[in-house]
C-alpha cells in the first residue's frame, strides 16, 4: 500500500511539473505575440505620421495599413478578389531580405530575386473558398478595388507554431497587397 501511495505522489508531482512547464511556455508565447503586436503598432504609427493620407483598419488581430485608397464597394466574406502580393516576415521593418513570396514582378526585381520559372500572374480567389491564413483573410475583408495596403499580424494569426518553408514558427507577417478588382456578386 505504501508503494502505491508513493507512486501516486510521484505521478502527481510529475503532472504538476508538466502543467507548470506548459503554462510557462504559453506565457512566453503570449509575451512574444504581444511584443510583435507592439512592433506592428509602432510601424503603423510611424507610417501614418509619414503619410497623412494613410489610414488603418483593424479586424480580429489583423491590421490593414491603407497606403492608396481604393474605390467602390468593399470586399465581403463571400466576395472575389484579384490582387498582387508580397509576403514578408516582420520584425519591425520591411526589406528584401525578409521577403518570402511574391507575384508582383517589380517587387521581385527590386529584391533581386533570380527566379528562372517566375510566374507573376494575378492571384484571384473567392473568399468563401480560399484557404488563407486567418490574419490575411481578416485583413483583406473590406478592401476596395485599386487599394494598395499592407496587412500586418502577429504569429498568432499566421502559421502559429509551425515552420512553413523559410518562415520560422510564430513569425509576425506583413503582406503588401495591390488590389486590382473585387466583386461581391
Amino acid at each position: 500500500m505504501k508503494a502505491m501511495n508513493k507512486n501516486k505522489s510521484i505521478i502527481t508531482a510529475i503532472l504538476a511539473i508538466l502543467m507548470a512547464g506548459t503554462s510557462c511556455i504559453k506565457e512566453k508565447l503570449e509575451l512574444a505575440y504581444n511584443n510583435q503586436e507592439d512592433r506592428i503598432d509602432k510601424y503603423i504609427e510611424a507610417a501614418i505620421k509619414k503619410d497623412t493620407t494613410a489610414a488603418v483598419v483593424r479586424n480580429n488581430g489583423s491590421n490593414r495599413l491603407i497606403l492608396v485608397h481604393g474605390e467602390g464597394e468593399e470586399l465581403g466574406e463571400k466576395g472575389q478578389i484579384a490582387f498582387y502580393y508580397a509576403g514578408y516576415t516582420f520584425n519591425g521593418s520591411v526589406s528584401s531580405s525578409n521577403l518570402f513570396v511574391t507575384n508582383h514582378e517589380q517587387t521581385a526585381i527590386d529584391a533581386k530575386w533570380d527566379l528562372t520559372d517566375a510566374q507573376f500572374d494575378l492571384y484571384e480567389i473567392n473568399m468563401a473558398d480560399a484557404q488563407l491564413l486567418e490574419g490575411l483573410r481578416n485583413g483583406l475583408l473590406g478592401v476596395k478595388g485599386g487599394e494598395e495596403c499592407e496587412i500586418l499580424f502577429s504569429g498568432k494569426y499566421g502559421f502559429g507554431n509551425e515552420t512553413f518553408g523559410i518562415i520560422p514558427p510564430n513569425s509576425a507577417l506583413l503582406y503588401k497587397i495591390w488590389v486590382v478588382s473585387i466583386s461581391n456578386e
